[in-house]
This record gives C-alpha cells, structure tokens and sequence, in this order.
C-alpha cells in the first residue's frame, strides 16, 4: 500500500469523503489536486506538485483545524 492510500483509507475511516485529480498546468507540468469533505459542510482542497505531498497537506490541513 501506497503511503498516499494509507492517508485516503484513515480519511474514509474519520469520515470523510475524498477526490484526487492531476491536471497540467500552463507550464507543462502535472500538478495534484486532493479534496476532502463531510456532510457537515466542511471542506479543504489542496494542490501540489506530487501526489503523496497533497495528501500530505490534506492530512495537515484537516488536523489543524
């Protein structure tokens, strides 16, 4: 298991709901966009440059809050 899955399976397991899209910038380059959200309104999106670093900022911006 990859360690971007084992951060998705423990979001599933706190209740969230999640999405993970690449897209290419104008630049050429592959970026990472990484969603999260609950029925109780709440909701964090992030991007990165590789895909484990957005989940990683996902994970971190859902503890912090």
């Amino acid at each position: 298991m990859n360690c971007w899955e084992i951060i998705a399976d423990n979001l599933k397991k706190a209740g969230w709901s999640w999405g993970c899209v690449s897209a290419i910038d104008s630049n050429g380059r592959t970026i990472w966009i990484v969603d999260a959200h609950r029925d109780n309104g709440k909701r964090f999106i992030v991007h990165a440059d590789e895909k484990l670093t957005a989940f990683l900022e996902l994970e971190s911006a859902i503890r912090n809050k």
